[in-house]
């Protein structure tokens, strides 16, 4: 900073010098009449402003050559102010009829007010319509957010479920109290994400059994609201009270803010651009791109535009874009002398030098002593003095670990830009990142807000794993204000991806399903027998695990898994898990032993069987699980009307009954006659051996059939001489097979 200070005296010095006649900027002179109106943001004679909302160009009002089209058009209207006692000009998009707070044409973001709904229960409402428009929800700074007790919040369309969370409230408020829903965590409230490209969306809601006191309240609150911590502000109206952090701040508001991305449509009917806008003067001052900002169909759907690096303004408009300050080169004209002017400014320079310098050093010296206490105070914040009572008592193994810095993980992530995110959830945000040396990382950003105890409790699990099955922690970084998780990063999403979004190119088969069922109930066997202490995942589903780069299972997010000592035979909690996946057992006791993660893990291998999703909406019945409609059809025997048609192609029907049989003893209610995952993972295994032994039957059987008549002598002589060996196989496969069935 100090340097910058005296980089700025030294020019100011030459500008007393010598006044400033001319500048160039690589091959371009600019005149000091174009550094003037270097912000236009609208085209000329058209209004710029509605209230204290800057309206750039493509957005724009009043007359059409202000706007692109008629879908950027915004209304200027005048709202009551009680407060002020006047009327106050307030901006609405028009084409969407939304009341807008900001215009970013930076990020290509609007912000909105969006409506609080109040469906009730078993009733589903209408959202906000953008279809048909170039505006879409934003996954990045949007959250869906449910409010009421013994709910499930669902955000659907057409039918399909996008979404849902579920909120359960175990006791009453006493009055005067207020519940917190600045950060929803199931209790008294809850909060997902979006799905990507959200444009319509119905929400519902439904009520669920608990056991508890309070019955499920019918008065719920269902939003989309913007993350407080990624919301942008343009004027302090909205800094302080237009924020929710409260359910009594929530009864007062109609709206809450939210975002929406945007992009210039290809095919814009009467739209002002040409199909795609280019710097036709030469000059690079702008530079534009495609985008697929509300469309996964296409990858090229629109476009939007950014000032080059040395510019600034609006790139939409001819010549918007102007030379920064920053980016100007200056040129001395040696023809004028200004000796008294430049004595002055020397020596006032020189005077300022030495007084900034000393001042740096100073600063340096104090700087020190902040970061150090900033250090402290985060180390604490963060849960470092729980961790280091764990490290005291040999709960983790700091050898495995390497402790970070903010420095190190903010260049890895290009200081967390947005663009970086790999995914979102309950305890944070994921991160793409690479090292200085290289190295593809994977850093999670925590949502603690004061409770670090699932941050602590990953760190602690994880530091103790060393399976191949399970993903890898590279680190951490607790000097910041926020905790820090480094894993070694997965390059092909999780399976709950990769297996409802199958394409031709590389299609999931059941020697690819049949294996990752396989790793994954090793790793969870692992984790309940061969760790140090037993460990509980507690929240095994699809989405927790990942694909490797050869398709490997990586089972990962363990903030909610528990560690019980080996004398233990359950651990009473609140109930945690993800809806669909729950065990009902430990969902009615708050119970929780292995036999949780063993019905859980049944889910997933029914997932794998069906390719259908865990949670479905049915249009009359409302939610339907697949567990429950699983263990329906295999009791009415018609198992196979539900079987992924690619697996029914790929296989015989005696082995995928083997694998179902497996799956309906998972997710038996009562788990006591679940088998163990020990057990799970060796039926897996010898179904894996069964498989093998039959596809190289099968090879062998081919390359007979394929040999030539050269060869039929030795073929002959071959099949005599094993003739009894492949009988054998075919009996050993015979007797085994019933019994797997059992």
């Amino acid at each position: 900073m100090v340097l910058k200070f005296v980089y700025i005296i030294i020019i100011l010095m030459i500008w007393c010098m010598y006044p400033l006649t001319s500048a160039q900027y690589e091959n371009g002179t600019i005149t000091s009449a174009q550094y003037e109106n270097k912000t236009i943001a609208s085209p000329p004679g058209c209004d710029s402003k509605c209230g204290n909302v800057s309206i750039p160009f493509p957005f724009g009002m009043h007359d059409p050559k202000c706007y692109a089209s008629n879908q950027f058009e915004i209304e200027c209207r005048h709202n009551n102010n009680t407060s002020q006692g006047h009327q106050k000009p307030v901006p609405h998009l028009k084409y969407i009829n939304l009341e807008v707070m900001y215009i970013d044409i930076q990020y290509g973001t609007v912000g909105i007010k969006n409506p609080i709904f109040h469906p009730g229960c078993g009733k589903t409402v209408t959202g906000i319509n953008l279809e048909g428009s170039p505006f879409v929800y934003s996954q990045n700074y949007n959250s869906f957010v449910g409010v009421g007790c013994q709910n499930a919040a669902i955000m659907l369309s057409n039918d399909t479920i996008l979404t849902a969370c579920m909120s359960v409230c175990y006791e009453h408020l006493e009055k005067g109290n207020d519940i917190d829903i600045s950060s929803c965590r199931g209790s008294y409230c809850c909060e997902t994400s979006l799905p990507p490209y959200l444009s319509a969306y119905n929400i519902s809601t439904e009520t669920v059994e608990v056991k508890s006191n309070i019955k499920a309240e019918c008065s719920n609150y269902l939003l989309i609201r913007a993350e407080y911590s990624n919301f942008k502000y343009e004027y302090d109206e909205y800094n302080s009270s237009y924020w929710v952090p409260t359910l009594g701040d929530l009864k007062k508001q109609k709206d809450v803010p939210a975002v929406l991305e945007w992009e210039i449509p290809i095919h814009t009917p009467n739209n002002s651009f040409p199909e795609f806008r280019t710097d036709a003067y030469g000059h690079g001052s702008y530079n534009c791109s495609y985008t697929n900002v509300t469309s996964s169909l296409y990858p090229q759907s629109g476009w939007r535009c950014s000032c080059s690096d040395g510019f600034e303004g609006n790139p939409y408009i001819q010549e918007g874009c102007k030379l920064s300050l920053d980016g100007r080169k200056i040129i001395i004209d040696p023809t004028k002398s200004y000796g008294k002017v430049a004595m002055i400014g020397v020596f006032s320079s020189i005077g300022t030098i030495i007084l900034l310098f000393g001042l740096w050093r100073l600063r340096k010296v104090v700087r020190k002593k902040i970061a150090k206490k900033r250090k402290e105070k985060f180390f604490k914040q963060n849960g470092g003095l729980l961790l280091e009572q764990r490290l005291s008592t040999g709960e983790v193994n700091v050898d495995k670990t390497k402790l970070f810095s903010l420095k190190e993980l903010g260049k890895a992530t290009d200081h967390f830009n947005i663009n970086r995110i790999l995914g979102k959830g309950g305890q944070g945000t994921v991160y793409k990142g690479m090292l200085v040396d290289g190295k593809i990382v994977a850093v999670k950003k925590f949502k603690v807000n004061g409770n670090v105890e699932e941050f602590i409790n990953e760190f602690v699990i994880l530091s103790q794993i060393n399976h191949r099955n399970v993903v890898k922690l590279l680190g951490c970084c607790l000097e910041t204000e926020i905790p820090l998780l480094v894993y070694e990063f997965i390059p092909n999403g999780n399976l709950y991806e990769y297996l409802h979004g199958q394409n031709d190119e590389l299609p999931m088969t059941w020697d690819m399903r049949l294996r990752i069922a396989t790793e994954v109930a090793g790793a969870l066997f692992y984790l309940h027998s061969a760790a140090s202490q037993p460990i509980y995942h507690r929240d095994v589903k699809s989405t927790n695990i990942l694909l490797d780069e050869k398709y490997k299972a990586k089972v990962a997010d363990f903030g909610a898994s528990r560690m019980v000592s080996i004398e233990a035979t359950h651990l009473t909690t609140a109930v945690q898990g993800t809806f669909g996946y729950l065990d009902p057992e430990y969902f009615h006791t708050s119970q929780l032993t292995e036999k949780s993660d063993v019905y859980s893990f049944g889910v997933v291998l029914v997932e794998l069987l069906t390719g259908q999703k865990p949670i479905s909406s049915v249009n009359e019945q409302g939610l339907q699980s697949l567990a429950s409609y699983f263990l329906l059809c295999m009791e009415e025997n018609r198992f196979f009307d539900i079987v992924d048609a690619r697996v029914m192609q790929e296989v015989e029907k005696e082995h995928i009954i083997v694998v179902a049989n497996l799956a309906r003893r998972c997710l038996q209610l009562n788990g006591r006659k679940r088998p163990t995952m020990k057990e799970v993972t060796l039926e897996l295994e010898s179904i894996q051996k069964l498989e093998n032994q039959c596809n190289a039957q099968e090879q062998q059987e081919e390359l007979e059939l394929a040999g030539n008549e050269d060869s039929q002598f030795w073929a002959a002589y071959s099949t005599t001489s094993t003739a009894g060996q492949t009988s054998d196989s075919k009996t050993s496969t015979l007797e085994i097979m019933p019994i797997l069935i059992k």
